[in-house]
């Protein structure tokens, strides 16, 4: 690529952006040609079929392909202990009760909606510039929950460093499972200041991080309690693959940032736990956009039940 082009981004920004929505439009070909989800597709190649598909430079001092060939391998004997998730469906998690405008009452009214439905975790959106509101909001969100709910706060790089330390340790008392994106996406060293402040309060950090160099960092530093690697902004299903067996040998979880795109990610969440032997965590749900698409995610009881159409459930309506 010349240097022109690399300017608008080879492994970020719009170059990385059209190679992610490339990408992905090859792997729901690939399953539709096949007749099969995506995660179907995914489960029935073989480790090597699947490493050839992953693109694992700059990688290599922790991730080569042998190492990756034999990671999946070593999973295939237990692979049957871990697919009654495809009959039971994958755990999602509420991002919908305490987006940043909602005043307190509806976040109360919200946290007790979310319950009803039968979520059991719940994202509340913090980094106010008055501190007290959102530490009065997220003792709310506790509060309705209760104590055995998982309660994640996300500030959406709203904080600097300072800041971070001062808010993260006030809002400890919520016992959050965990704080997201508390300040700039790329300053690396710095994430690892606030996880060393705050533990054991883990932070889940990777929504705007646009390629697996950098995810590597984030393991590498052990900043990271939970990443939340997004295929729509690395380079599609090949990349979010390349990081998830990364997260999988540093022993750190994969709680995809999905936006309203918990279309393509359902499959992949399935992937990551029946293959790789990644915990079932959960999967966030938000539902803005469900009713473009032609196959809509399934969430019920607080569950993502397992997609059966062929390919990635990324068709948009025509209309």
């Amino acid at each position: 690529m010349s240097s022109g082009f690399a300017g608008l981004g080879r492994t970020r920004g719009v170059v990385h952006l059209a190679l992610a929505s490339v990408t992905n439009a090859c792997w729901d070909l690939w399953a539709k040609k096949r007749g099969v989800p995506l995660w179907k597709l995914l489960l029935d190649l073989t480790p090597e079929q699947i490493v050839a598909t992953l693109d694992l430079s700059y990688l290599e001092d922790e991730l080569t392909a042998e190492d990756a060939v034999a990671m999946l391998r070593a999973e295939q004997g237990s692979r049957g202990e871990r697919e009654g998730v495809l009959r039971e469906g994958y755990p999602g998690y509420d991002t919908s009760v305490g987006w940043f405008n909602y005043g307190d009452e509806q976040v109360r009214e919200n946290c007790r909606r979310a319950m009803d439905a039968g979520f059991t975790a719940m994202k509340l959106k913090v980094g106010s510039s008055d501190p007290e509101r959102d530490l009065r909001r997220a003792r709310i969100v506790r509060e309705v929950a209760g104590p055995a709910a998982r309660v994640m706060v996300d500030a959406n790089q709203q904080w600097t460093l300072p800041r971070a330390l001062d808010i993260c340790a006030r809002l400890a008392e919520i016992d959050p499972f965990w704080i997201e994106e508390p300040t700039h996406p790329d300053d690396v060293l710095g994430h690892r200041t606030l996880a060393d402040a705050i533990a054991p309060v883990k932070l889940a950090l990777g929504e705007h991080v646009p390629n697996r160099i950098v995810f590597k960092n984030y393991l590498q530093t052990r900043c990271a309690g939970f990443i939340q690697v997004d295929a729509v902004r690395v380079a599609g299903v090949s990349e979010f693959l390349a990081v998830s067996l990364m997260c999988r040998k540093f022993g750190i979880p994969v709680a995809p940032h999905v936006g309203d795109m918990g279309q393509i990610h359902q499959h992949l969440v399935l992937f990551n736990h029946i293959a790789m032997g990644h915990e079932r965590l959960f999967l966030e749900h938000i539902p803005h956009l469900r009713e473009k698409f032609v196959n809509p995610v399934r969430v019920e009881g607080g569950v993502y039940r397992t997609p059966q159409e062929a390919g990635a459930s990324c068709d948009l309506k025509k209309d």
